[in-house]
């Protein structure tokens, strides 16, 4: 596998990432949209490099492919919260990353398509976390692995994998 397993990385709420240094217990979930937005757009320049599609390493996505996967979190995530914020306790269809990256080709997609797609995938679940108020926090979703999440809880998982995957590229 290329990226890492989601499913096996709810320790991000627990602790630091040893990785990326991204520690998510002092951030609130109202905290999330100013980060989301502060990320997408570190993404632009990282689609503007020459070589964006070199993978480093056979077994490493190339940037062009990580932002791809973070542009298609942003809308999964965005999903997610609409569930959790319109219906009682939700349970998110699963999601196989690397087949989406397999069959949506991330590698061979238009870099300047994906940064208007990214920055608008962004945008969206920014503002859409910028509106829950009171209560709205506390709603819950489950996912298929059975591992529950307050919508405070999911926009702090959720904000760990692009800050992690920028942390990737830029090595």
């Amino acid at each position: 596998m290329i990226t890492p397993d989601t499913k096996n990385w709810t320790w991000v709420l627990e602790r630091p990432c040893p990785e990326c240094g991204l520690d998510t217990r002092p951030v609130r979930g109202g905290d999330v949209p100013a980060l989301l937005r502060e990320n997408a757009a570190a993404w632009l320049p990282v689609l503007e490099r020459p070589g964006v599609r070199e993978r480093p390493a056979p077994d490493v996505w190339s940037p062009l492919e990580y932002a791809c996967h973070v542009r298609d979190v942003f809308r999964i995530f965005d999903e997610r919260l609409r569930l959790m914020l319109t219906e009682d306790d939700p349970a998110f269809p699963d999601w196989d990353q690397d087949a989406t990256a397999v069959a949506e080709r991330y590698g061979e997609q238009d870099p300047r398509r994906v940064a208007g797609e990214l920055s608008e995938a962004g945008e969206a679940l920014a503002a859409r976390l910028a509106a829950v108020a009171g209560e709205q926090w506390e709603r819950t979703g489950t996912r298929s692995d059975g591992s529950r999440f307050t919508v405070e809880s999911l926009a702090r998982y959720m904000i760990h994998d692009p800050v992690h995957h920028l942390h990737d590229v830029h090595g």
